[in-house]
């Protein structure tokens, strides 16, 4: 027997509630008890990113929000800044070029951050730019970027963030920093099956979403918000009923544990992984950084191809991490440590990974990188003080009908 370990960036292992919430009855989106759960998913998103800005909620990949932002905010010929480190950031380019905007790039070598002062003196050098966009963690390199300094060198613009596998893992203060639109999605930190995408909305964007002319119909946010704040709160489409019940679920955990431990417990996973690395004797591709709190990407020694070591340690040990792309294909791979995850999923990730790479001949210290890695986890910590999860307040609640199981209890009896 082998169990499967997902330790990718996303999608992400579930908690067992949030698998449950699925078998749920369908009932239809168009009623009181229907909007209660939706307003309470679209307000525990706004307490994640930390924001009293408006939320919009998408059934769609976070791709599809990431093309909204650019419909609802842009004009053809607009001209735009986007931050590029990575191949989310590269993505980005390629959207706003595809819909005829005009890209000035603040590029810089995957796998290093970028100097948020580059981006206040081209933002500065550019009068006529209408907004900034740049990807809070970029995946693809497990780098972190700067959002508290994006937002100070942006604050003469609209600013965009695309916090994919960032949001509920990484530090993201939305209105304090000043950050204007953010998106996400819901498959990574979140611990919900892909297809949500949301995104929040300050009042300037608002007023720059005023004057926007690109085509929109499906994203559009003027539906979208007056659907929200109609007598009976939905989306203008048909909804993702089953996947918002999941995330309502992964939302009331999230907020249970409270949002700044949360960041706490993934600084302390990102620690764990980064030591077990580097005491195995490897190379981080991104700096040894507390804001990479979601993913490590690990350098891989001459003559070991990435995708292979991918393989075989999902043959032999049952792990599945991810190699990467671009300049760095072949000779990096990315280890997820977000979401549904704790120290000893760590451990067992790290143990399984070092023995792959001595399978394939590769002379790593397994026993160093593990003893590393639990020095990191006996550490003292400042976040002690967190209450036990409470499971009353995990389950989901019968919405007043007899017909409505239980899904956590539903769960709980079958283990």
């Amino acid at each position: 027997m082998m169990k499967y370990r997902l330790a990718v960036p996303g999608p992400t292992p579930l908690p067992p509630e949030v698998v449950a919430a699925a078998t749920i009855p369908m009932e239809d989106e168009r009623t009181h008890s229907y909007a209660a759960i939706f307003t309470r998913v679209v307000d525990n998103l706004k307490r994640t990113l930390l924001t009293d800005n408006d939320l919009l909620l998408f059934a769609s990949s976070m791709t599809g929000a990431f093309e909204g932002a650019v419909q609802n905010l842009c004009s053809p010929g607009d001209r735009v800044l986007v931050v590029n480190n990575g191949a989310f950031g590269q993505r980005w380019v390629e959207l706003a070029t595809t819909f005829g905007l005009d890209v000035v790039e603040v590029a810089e070598q995957w796998g290093r951050p970028v100097d948020m002062r580059r981006v206040a003196e081209a933002v500065a050098a550019t009068p006529d730019l209408v907004a900034a966009i740049a990807v809070h963690c970029e995946t693809s390199t497990a780098t972190v970027n700067d959002m508290r300094g994006f937002g100070e060198a942006t604050r003469t613009i609209v600013s965009v963030v695309d916090t994919a596998s960032g949001v509920g893992a990484c530090e993201l203060r939305t209105d304090d920093w000043g950050l204007d639109v953010v998106v996400a999605g819901c498959q990574k930190a979140l611990m919900t099956p892909p297809g949500l995408a949301f995104a929040s909305i300050s009042p300037r964007a608002w007023l720059l979403h005023e004057r926007a002319t690109l085509p929109r119909y499906y994203f559009d946010w003027d539906r979208t918000r007056d659907a929200l704040r109609a007598d009976i709160a939905r989306t203008p489409w048909t909804p993702a009923v089953s996947l918002i019940n999941q995330l309502d679920v992964a939302l009331r955990r999230l907020h249970d544990e409270g949002i700044e431990h949360v960041f706490a417990r993934h600084v302390r996973l990102g620690r764990m992984v980064r030591a077990g690395v580097l005491g195995m004797g490897l190379d981080l591709l991104s700096a040894d950084d507390d804001r990479n709190a979601a993913v490590t990407a690990v350098t891989l020694p001459p003559g070991l191809d990435a995708r292979a070591l991918v393989d075989h340690l999902l043959d032999e040990y049952g792990v599945q991490i991810v190699d990467s792309g671009g300049p760095l294909a072949a000779r990096v791979v990315r280890i997820g440590h977000c979401g549904y995850v704790d120290i000893l999923d760590a451990v067992a990730i790290l143990s399984a990974f070092g023995l792959a790479l001595r399978d394939l001949g590769c002379a790593v210290d397994v026993g160093g990188g593990v003893a590393a890695a639990l020095a990191v986890a006996a550490a003292p910590r400042d976040d002690d003080r967190r209450a036990p999860v409470r499971t009353d307040q995990l389950r989901l609640s019968p919405r007043d009908r007899a017909d409505r199981a239980d899904a956590y209890e539903l769960v709980r009896g079958h283990r």
